[in-house]
């Protein structure tokens, strides 16, 4: 006979910087109840067929994948998305992308595209906050298209619009007061690439080019073609990429351009404005 405390106390993740987290959350989904249900009742008596589940849990965590991906699931901004090994799993400096676009543009009828969405986390996100905004999402993975639209129905966010394309070559002439993106941006063979949870996702959706910057360098250089007069370009990147998006951006025209700072102070987003 195990309680939830004792099976908490044996779980085991050494190389888990979450570790009593990453538990609790696979206990939890073993036991089909919330989080908060383990601090609640913490002498409550588990099966053994939920502790045989959970163990199978913790074995593939020890193994490095991702809670994410077992659990199938992953917050982001005020959602609960969908999630799978061919998509990114979303994460919290990813939402100052969002927090920077809502400061930016009012809450108006405006038209946002967001580039290579993945899960479909950005685009439902803004979608979710600004009910005036028509939200155009393309991935160019069929697997991927499909889980954002699968978000987008649960979600019931009706203005958001998912398609398949690379980059921009689905979109003909369509124009967008706004251009947002979280593209690959690690370099191929960077030592990253084989560390933590980012050895279990899409290289794909990681890997630009031998500096990084090959998919910025095409968004920045064709997103004019798709933006109205003062519209925006905002892109994520990596920590020690903004001088460079910066300059980018700068060659191409835009005006405004600027960085800000993730949660750990790295300059991880840049941003522009075509000019009026």
């Amino acid at each position: 006979m195990t309680i939830i405390a004792s099976l908490l106390r044996a779980a085991e993740l050494p190389d888990s910087p979450t570790a009593r987290l990453d538990a609790e959350l696979l206990l939890a989904s073993a036991l089909g109840k919330p989080r908060s249900y383990l601090h609640t009742w913490p002498e409550k008596i588990v099966s053994s067929e939920a502790a045989s589940t959970f163990a199978g849990l913790l074995q593939r965590r020890r193994l490095g994948e991702p809670v994410a991906y077992i659990l199938g699931q992953q917050g982001f901004w005020k959602l609960d998305l969908e999630v799978a090994p061919h998509t990114l799993i979303p994460r919290p400096d990813t939402e100052l992308l969002v927090e920077t676009a809502l400061a930016l543009l009012p809450d108006s009828p405006a038209k946002v595209l967001d580039l290579g969405t993945g899960s479909g986390a950005i685009a439902l996100a803004l979608a979710s906050e600004r009910a005036a905004w028509q939200v155009t999402a393309l991935d160019r993975v069929a697997e991927a298209v499909a889980l954002a639209e699968r978000n987008r129905q649960r979600l019931q966010l009706d203005n958001v619009q998912v398609l398949q394309s690379h980059w921009f070559g689905a979109l003909a002439d369509q124009r967008f007061d706004l251009i947002i993106s979280n593209p690959p941006y690690i370099a191929a063979g960077d030592s990253h690439l084989a560390e933590g949870d980012v050895r279990f996702e899409p290289e794909s959706a990681l890997v630009a080019g031998a500096d990084g910057l090959d998919d910025i360098r095409h968004i920045i250089a064709t997103a004019a073609q798709h933006l109205n007069a003062a519209g925006w370009l905002m892109l994520e990147h990596g920590y020690d990429q903004a001088a460079a998006v910066r300059e980018l951006l700068q060659g191409a025209g835009f005006e405004h351009v600027e960085s800000r700072q993730d949660l750990g102070s790295h300059e991880r987003i840049s941003l522009g404005r075509l000019p009026c």
